[in-house]
Order: C-alpha cells, then structure tokens, then sequence
C-alpha cells in the first residue's frame, strides 16, 4: 500500500474504534487485523495517526474495546514469538504491535483500576481456559518481547548450522550465542545491522514504556509498591535474563561514537548505534535497581563463570536461591543486579570503565575543526548506571579507586558539576555527581589519587593555577557554594564532607585553592548566618577539620595553606571570640541581611520553579581574583603580616560599598548561564540528609566505626570526644606553651559599638541567597531540606528539637507544599525554633581550634619577625621560609582520621528512582512516549 493511502486507511480504522459505543466483538478477526497487518506505520505517525485525547476517551468510553485492543495485540506478538521461524510479514505485524502498544500503555497506566488489567488471569486461547493454562497478559507480553529481542534475521544474525540442521528455531535457541556484542562474557563480534539495531531499539522502549507503571503512582505508593513488570523481567522467570544482561552492558560499554575519528562523519552518515544505546542504558539503570535488604553474594577464585553457555547452570543456581528466598517471604532475585555482583575479572572491569570513561569524556574532548566530532548527552544515565554498579559490586569500585582512570571519571564529572550549577533545569545532575564523589571519597585511594597533577586546561571553566586534581575538585566545589544556584545549599554538607574525606591525603594545595578554602570559612563563620540556622556551625566545623587534617598530617608539602592561615587568622579570632549573650545573638539577627538588589524570590502563588529570566543571585568572586595567577606576586609588607588583611575586600564598589554585581555583568562572567533548550523539567525528591548517608569510621583502624575511642591514658570517650577540643577558647590559650604568649584577640576595624565582628554584609564572592535564609513567601515553594544534624554529635548543642528530615521525604508539589515549608530550619529560622545562649555556648565551646591556634601562635611571631627584619614584601619568599619550617613537637597530639563513608540508605534509593525517570520521561522524545500523560511520580515543571 502506498504511504499515504496506508495512513489514511490506518486513521479511519481508529476513528472507527474510537467512535463505537458498543463493545466490539473479540472475535471479529477481520476488524482488529486491520491495526497490524498488511500496513507500514512508522512509530512517528503511530503517534500522530493515535491522539492522547481519543485515547483517553476510548479508556473512559469505551474500556471494552481498549482491552480487546490490547489483548489482540500483545497475543499476535506472543504468537509470532512462538513461531518457529517468523517471516518478514510476521516481523512487520510484530514492529506495529510494539509501535501500537507503545502509544497505548502511558495512557491506560494513567488510570490506576487498569493496573489489574494486565496481571489478570487471561486465557492464550480461546479453548486453553479448559486447561486451567492462563497466564497474566503481562507475563505474555515481557515473555514475548523478549524472545523476539533475539529472533534470527529480526534481532540478531541467524548462525548457520553445519550439517543437515537448519538454523535454530524460536523454541530451541540458546540465546547465549547471540549476544548482541563482545565484551563481559562473549568474545566474539557479531556483524552491525543497521535494520536489527532499530528492531532492538523499539522493543526495548515497550519495555521501557512497561516499566514506566512506576511514573503514575504517587511517590509514596511507588516506594511500597514493586514493579511487577520489572520483578518478572529480572526473574527466573525470564529465560533470557543472562545473554539480555550481557547485551544490554555490553552494547553500552563498546559504543564508540567518535569511530575512526573522521572529521564530520556523524553529519554525513546516521548512527543507528546511538538510540539503541541510549534505550539500553536506560533499561539497564531501572532494572539494576535494588531492594535495600538485598545482598550480594563474595566470590572466590571460581567466581563469575563465562557468560557463555552456562544460562542453564546460573539459572539453576538463581532457582534454588529464588526457592530459598521465596520460603522466607522476601523478594525474588534479581537475577541482573546478581549478575552484576558476580562480575570479577580485572579484563571485563577494564572494558565496562573505559567504556564509560569513553563516553563520559566525549562531551570535553577538543578538536581543531568546530563541531568535527559526534557529541553524546547521555552523561546522567552513564553516571546512574556508575552508581548503580559500584553499589552492587563493590569489587568494581575498588578497581576503580586502584585504577588511575578514576580521575578519568573525575573530570568530567567536576565539568558537568560545573557546567550546570545555575541552571535550574540541572540541578538534579549537580546532585548525583556529589553523591558519587561523596561515595568514592570514603575510600583512601580516592585521596591519594587526587594529588595527582592536572594538566586539561581547556575542559574546565575555572582559574589559572598551577596544582593537582584535588585543586580543580576544591576550585569547582567552591563555585558551587558561591556562584551556584540556591537550591543547591541543602549539598553545602555533602560538599564539604568530601572535601574532609580527603583533606588528610592532600599532599600540596595551591595558593588559590587555599584562598578558596579561607573564603569559604569567612562566608560561613559571618554570626548572623552562623545563628540563623540550627545546623549551620556545623559547615565550620567541617571547614576547621579540614585544616586540622591537613596541619596535623600534611603540613610539610602545604605551605601555601599555612601561609594563607596566617594572613587570613583574624577570621580564626574573631570565630573564637563569638559572642553567644542573648542579647547580642537578638541584635546580629535584627540586622540579618534579608535579601539583595537583584533578588527576586518566589510568590506564594509561583511555582517551585525558577523562571527562565531568573538568576542564581550569584556574586562574583572578587575576594581571590589577585590569586588567580601564581607568578611573583608583590605585596606591601603590612598587607603580609596585617592580621587586617583576611578581610581585606578586593574589587569595585558602588557607592553604598556593594559588591554585587549587576545581572548583566553576571550573565557575561564565569556563571554558566541556562540552557533552555528544554521547555520541562521534573521536580527533584527531597535531597536525603547527610547524616542518613553516610557512617562515620576511623580510617586507621579497620573496621572501627563511631564508637568509643580509647585514649593514650587507657580512658574510653566518645569518637568525636576525641576530635574536637572542650575547652573554650580562652582557656585554650593559656593552655599553651608559656614560652609563647598568645595571640591577642584583636577586633575587627568593621566594629560596631557592641563588640561585634561586623564584616560588610555585601561582602564579595559569596552568594547571598546561598548563605540567606529563604523568606517566608520564598520557603513555600523552594523546599529546601534542613542541613543534618550529626556531624559531630554535639548533645548538647540540641536544647530544642531538631527536625529529623525522613530519609522518605519528597519534593512536593506546591499544592502540598505548606506541610513541609515549615519542617526546614536549615535555612532561615525554623518554624518555633529561636537560637539561645545556651545552644550557641554549646557548640563553641566544641570547635576544633586548638591545632590551628597552636600553629598561629608558633608561627606568626615568626613570619613577623621575618618580614620586619629582611624587609619581605614579596609572599612567595614567605611561602619559602614556611616550607623549611616544621612543628614537630609543638602540636597537638594528632587527632584520628575520621571519614564519613557513605551507607545504603533508603532516601537516596528514593532520590535516584525518581531522577532517573524523571530523565527518562525527558530524553524520549522521539517519538515522546510520556509526554503530556498525567505522571504522579513527579511534577513536571515548565522552565
């Protein structure tokens, strides 16, 4: 039939479907034929030949005739699946069942008392209910798509048998001989067919679409309910599950789309590869997706056996362990994910982390020729699939954390974190990149690894400096803090954790890094910041590990560090002199900056989303724009060794002593500015709190966790008793030496009249709206989490109670967005919280300053004299004189290293679905399966 002729004929077929009131009978073979046979529908006019609204009027109408349809379709393709050897007119009618139901199933998903549909009892033929041999209609139709994703000369090449045999038919293939690539398991290289990777591509994507049922629950039901689909497709059930594994990462993993390197090749020629990779990576994230009780299985030398020919030994194995478990009540296996786990080879880890370094590094990669090379955007189902893997198989993340191609995985992942810190659009992205870095961070190699030097000057927008990969991670985190978006704060923790896990293997920090760090600790130690949030000290006391670490076991190697403590200590004086009287506390508060000239913060009426003009109210950094070139750099003497130079802003004013730069000159400078190719954007869950994340452990000593620590004098304290100091600081001071007299606690010139430290409120290159409080009309429909509360455990700081963020909790839409606005006190105040003497006094008295001050008081009277008495005005001859310096003996009996290790936890698996489909929802757009369905598992979001 000629193309027009076929469309016109199809339409008038659904418009006679669509039209009939009454129920059509099952039997009527020759009117329901008439939708896959003898027709060429692509799946692009399917979608137009087929609109939402006569669908949804069928379902509502007419449901009889919708499940007839269904029915019809899924048992022509089980019938051809159970062919022996289908032909090429029974591979067309299979493509138009697939294309049809692909149109169907989002909107009979919509309405849940469909659901049953496909689980109920139907008979595969019309006599077979005598039998009593009825399956669900789902299981029919996974069995069948499955089957026909490795049908002979449709799906796969057909192998010639020698001898009198003819090629395997459907009922006797050993689908393990038919892997669609080399690579884990499978050696050998099937022939590329352009037409058998389309066929795959749209099987998958039903598939897909099934197991979409998750997108049209609300998130409460998707997190108690399994996804039948998926569990049967995981299962024993699925006699394919192993040679489908195989494929699936394999196909991900080999795909280069780079090829030979020929110039502009991707313009002249179409990569039939790429949308099957893409569909592939995204079924692989969902189906590895793991009950949290699930475990998995050690191996020893025997370990993972070859992938081929041994479907039948593995599925027996998985059948006697679904036995078991099934006895128990729990969740059947799921026999990918347990695959996955059995992986152990260095050669099959080498070939899953190329490929994915491969792919991820293809969007930084530079070329002479503009536009020479093919791009891929698929880096937010790469970095899923990432952690997915390294949450099964540890074994793999080990690997990878030994291998120095984990930095290979860095790289792009601080790109991607950098590229998208402003735009609202991906903000989802930022978060699972700190979640990977955050998992690999509690491993000491990772450290190490870091202090490797980076040499790609032209992937990242940031500084010129000279340094290591640890430079560009501390460089790119500080962007985020001081230039991303707002919606970003409830990471403030998880950013700096990170940056702790490491800080004891940072062997050498650049002057701009260590400015960097500085910064951060003068933006967070402000006082109306530090009492206008619970949980707040608990970013300094972070930050103050951070140099304790590295004072107490990388001193040697990081004098810019040392020297940039002592220029900037006055910040360190003036944190310890903090005043915690309630009257002063009231006082900081009522001058608490309340918002910017360039604010523009929600109404109550608006959605959670930014609008596409808005900005991330970001302020230049002017602080460190002279520490932006490392060459000789001169300095007057007093600014040296002025204790008033740590405050000392650089950069242009207005008139009202503002350092807040205009929109304009925001949109041209290092900001990222918003990508709004895409008009939708899903509404993020609820970022899990840190302290749900992550288990504190001693990382010198195995197996230790956060118990008691045993002291030198054989006494037992609490672990973060030894971490943190209890005496205040002025006792601290006259606990030191007395050869050395202490530092005097100078104030800051920005004095007011009560004493207190009083640094301007426009202080540049620190964003405001990171560090404000949301206002109330802003709070509603931000819902940004409270930051965690157990850093250091600090009892006695908790005179009120603090909100315990549920690990479950979800980004509400704003019709239900009231209940929570008042849960966060983690920015602002929190509703029927007010800061007290006390608390304030509490965690105070706690903050890690005694290795700090011991290491002021020893060396600053130092570098004074110095300076004075050669004259030096140059920095760098005073980086040199502390690089020969040493404190041996005069520190601190070094404190144990502690490292957050990330754990389990059922807010980040929450977290992680609901991204993922949300990503899902918007790559497919060709053709757009989900687009404009009524999806409960997020809010779709118009940017």
């Amino acid at each position: 039939m000629g193309g027009d002729n076929s469309k016109l004929t199809y339409r008038n077929v659904v418009i006679q479907l669509t039209t009939k009131t009454q129920p059509i009978d099952s039997n009527d073979n020759a009117f329901w034929e008439r939708f896959w046979t003898d027709i060429s529908i692509s799946v692009q006019d399917m979608f137009v030949l087929i609109p939402a609204a006569e669908i949804r009027a069928l379902r509502e109408e007419s449901p009889n005739n919708l499940a007839t349809l269904s029915y019809k379709a899924v048992e022509k393709l089980s019938r051809i699946a159970e062919a022996s050897f289908p032909t090429a007119k029974d591979q067309q009618t299979a493509l138009n069942c697939i294309r049809l139901l692909t149109r169907l199933f989002p909107y009979i998903f919509e309405d849940p008392e469909w659901r049953s549909f496909f689980w109920s009892a139907l008979p595969l033929e019309p006599d077979s209910a005598v039998d009593d041999e009825c399956v669900p209609l789902a299981h029919s139709l996974i069995s069948a798509l499955c089957d026909l994703l490795f049908c002979p000369d449709f799906t796969v090449h057909s192998i010639a048998k020698s001898g009198p045999e003819g090629p395997e038919d459907m009922h006797t293939i050993d689908s393990c001989e038919y892997i669609w690539q080399a690579g884990v398991g499978f050696a050998q290289n099937p022939v590329h067919n352009t037409a058998h990777d389309s066929n795959r591509t749209e099987i998958l994507k039903l598939l897909l679409t099934c197991f979409s049922e998750t997108m049209y629950m609300e998130r409460d039901e998707a997190q108690q309910t399994q996804n039948k689909w998926v569990s049967f497709f995981t299962s024993t059930n699925n006699r394919h599950a192993l040679p489908l594994f195989a494929s699936l990462l394999n196909v991900v993993c080999a795909y280069d789309p780079v090829g030979f390197g020929v110039p502009y090749n991707h313009l002249m020629f179409s990569d039939s590869r790429e949308p099957l990779v893409e569909v592939a990576l995204q079924v692989l994230c969902i189906v590895l997706e793991t009950e949290l009780t699930a475990s998995y299985p050690t191996h020893s030398s025997q370990g993972y056996r070859n992938l081929v020919g041994r479907m039948s030994s593995e599925a027996e194995e998985a059948s006697s362990t679904t036995a078991t478990s099934a006895g128990d009540g729990t969740t059947e296996m799921n026999l990918f994910a347990n695959y996955m786990s059995r992986i152990h080879r260095d050669e099959d880890f080498a070939f899953i982390l190329n490929g994915l370094t491969r792919l991820l590094n293809n969007p930084l990669q530079q070329t002479y020729l503009p536009g020479s090379t093919k791009k891929v955007q698929m880096h937010q189902e790469l970095l899923v699939l990432f952690w997915r893997m390294c949450e099964i198989n540890k074994k793999f993340m080990y690997y990878v954390l030994k291998s120095s191609q984990v930095l290979d995985l860095l790289v792009p992942i601080l790109y991607h974190l950098n590229d998208a810190r402003s735009d609202p659009a991906r903000l989802g992205l930022v978060h699972v990149g700190v979640f990977i870095l955050l998992l690999l961070s509690g491993e000491r190699n990772f450290g190490v690894r870091l202090n490797k030097p980076y040499k790609n000057r032209a992937a990242l927008d940031i500084p010129v400096f000279t340094g290591t990969h640890a430079d560009v991670l501390i460089i790119v985190f500080h962007k985020l803090i001081t230039t991303g978006h707002r919606r970003l704060q409830p990471l403030f923790d998880c950013l700096l954790t990170i940056i702790v896990n490491v800080s004891p293997y940072l062997k050498s920090m650049s002057m701009v890094t260590a400015n960097k760090l500085l910064h951060l600790l003068e933006a967070f130690s402000q006082p109306w910041f530090l009492y206008s949030g619970q949980t707040h000290y608990q970013l300094v006391f972070l930050l103050l590990e951070v140099f304790n670490n590295i004072i107490q076991y990388q001193f040697d190697g990081n004098s810019n560090l040392v020297y940039t403590l002592i220029r900037k200590r006055q910040v360190f004086y003036h944190l310890a002199n903090l005043p915690t009287d309630q009257s002063t506390i009231q006082r900081i508060l009522k001058r608490r900056p309340t918002t910017l000239p360039n604010s523009d913060h929600s109404s109550p009426e608006s959605s959670p989303t930014i609008s596409a003009k808005s900005k991330s109210h970001s302020i230049k950094d002017n602080h460190d724009a002279q520490t932006t070139k490392e060459g000789a750099r001169k300095k007057s003497q007093a600014d040296i060794i002025s204790p008033t130079s740590a405050v000392a802003p650089a950069g242009n004013r207005d008139v009202n002593g503002s350092a807040i730069d205009t929109p304009e000159a925001e949109s041209s400078g290092d900001a990222p500015t918003t990508n709004y190719a895409s008009a939708l954007q899903p509404a993020l869950a609820e970022t899990p709190a840190i302290r749900s994340m992550t288990d504190r452990l001693l990382a010198n000593a195995a197996g230790s966790t956060s118990g008691d620590f045993h002291s030198s004098d054989g006494a037992t304290h609490p672990l973060e008793d030894a971490l943190i100091s209890h005496l205040s600081p002025s006792r601290r001071f006259r606990s030191l030496s007395d050869n050395s007299s202490p530092p005097k606690l100078t104030s800051y010139p920005h004095e007011s009249g009560d004493g207190l430290h009083s640094v301007p409120l426009n202080h540049p290159g620190i964003a405001h709206s990171s560090l404000l409080g949301e206002n109330p009309t802003s709070m509603a429909t931000e819902r940004v989490t409270d930051p965690p509360n157990s850093y250091t455990s600090l009892n006695s700081a908790q005179s009120v109670n603090h909100h315990s963020s549920k690990s479950s909790g979800i980004n509400q839409t704003p019709g239900r967005s009231d209940e929570n606005a008042s849960k966060h006190e983690g920015v602002g105040h929190g509703a029927g919280w007010v800061p007290t003497s006390d608390w304030a006094a509490s965690w105070k008295a706690k903050m890690p300053f005694q290795t700090i001050m011991r290491l002021l008081q020893v060396l600053v009277p130092q570098v004074e004299k110095i300076c004075i008495d050669k004259g030096l005005t140059d920095e760098t001859e005073i980086v040199k004189f502390l690089q020969n310096g040493t404190l041996v003996g005069l520190l601190p009996v070094p404190h144990p290293i502690l490292i957050r290790k990330y754990q389990s936890n059922a807010g980040t698996a929450i977290w992680f679905r609901n991204y993922l489909w949300g990503v899902i929802y918007l790559r497919n757009v060709n053709p757009p399966i989900w687009y404009d369905t009524n999806v409960r598992l997020f809010e779709i979001q118009r940017v």
